[in-house]
C-alpha cells in the first residue's frame, strides 16, 4: 500500500543491457546498492530478503537514510518506504518489465516532500526545483546498474556526476 498515493511522483524507466535473470540477483542480493549507487557511501544490511527486508543507505555526504521493504515480487520488482531513520517516508517502487525481448528497470518515487499541501500549491515547487533533480538521481542510479552488470566492476563514485542532495 502506497501512503504517498496522492502526492506527485517521479519516474524513470531504463533498458537494461542485460537479462531478467542476472537483474533480478543483482538488485535483490543484500547490500547490492554499493556495487551499483553512485551516491551511496555505505548499505549494510539488518533483515534480509523478502518483504519484511530493511537496509541501511549511507549517502557519500553521510546523510542516512532506511530501506523498509513493503513488498517483495520475484523477478518482477519491489516496493519499500524510505527515509531518515524517525523521520518522514518516500514511497518507492522498483519495477521489472519486458517490452519487445528488452528488460527495462522503473524506479518510481512518490517523495514526501508537499506532503499535506494541496497539488495544486505544490505543483509548481515540486516540478521547478523537486522533479529534476530527483529525475537526474534515479538516471544515475539505474545507469549504475547498467554499468555494473557491463562491467562487473563496482560504479566508482559520482561516476555521472555530482548531485546536491547526495554527494
Amino acid at each position: 500500500m502506497n501512503p504517498n498515493r496522492r502526492l506527485n511522483k517521479v519516474t524513470v524507466k531504463k533498458k537494461i543491457n542485460s537479462n531478467l535473470d542476472d537483474l533480478w540477483n543483482l538488485i535483490s542480493k543484500p547490500g547490492h546498492l554499493n556495487l551499483v549507487h553512485p551516491f551511496c557511501k555505505s548499505n549494510y544490511v539488518i533483515n534480509w530478503p523478502g518483504s519484511n527486508s530493511i537496509d541501511v543507505l549511507v549517502y557519500l555526504n553521510n546523510l542516512t537514510f532506511y530501506r523498509k521493504f513493503r513488498k517483495w515480487d520475484y523477478k518482477k520488482g519491489y516496493e519499500l518506504l524510505i527515509g531518515k531513520k524517525n523521520g518522514e517516508q518516500s514511497y518507492v517502487k522498483w519495477k521489472i518489465s519486458s517490452e519487445n525481448k528488452s528488460i527495462f528497470l522503473s524506479i518510481e518515487v512518490y517523495p514526501y516532500f508537499f506532503k499535506g499541501v494541496p497539488k495544486i500549491l505544490s505543483w509548481i515547487p515540486f516540478n521547478i526545483f523537486i522533479r529534476p533533480k530527483l529525475t537526474r538521481y534515479l538516471d544515475s542510479v539505474i545507469s549504475g546498474i547498467n554499468w555494473y552488470l557491463d562491467n562487473n566492476e563496482k560504479v566508482p563514485p559520482n561516476f555521472f556526476g555530482k548531485h546536491q542532495w547526495f554527494s
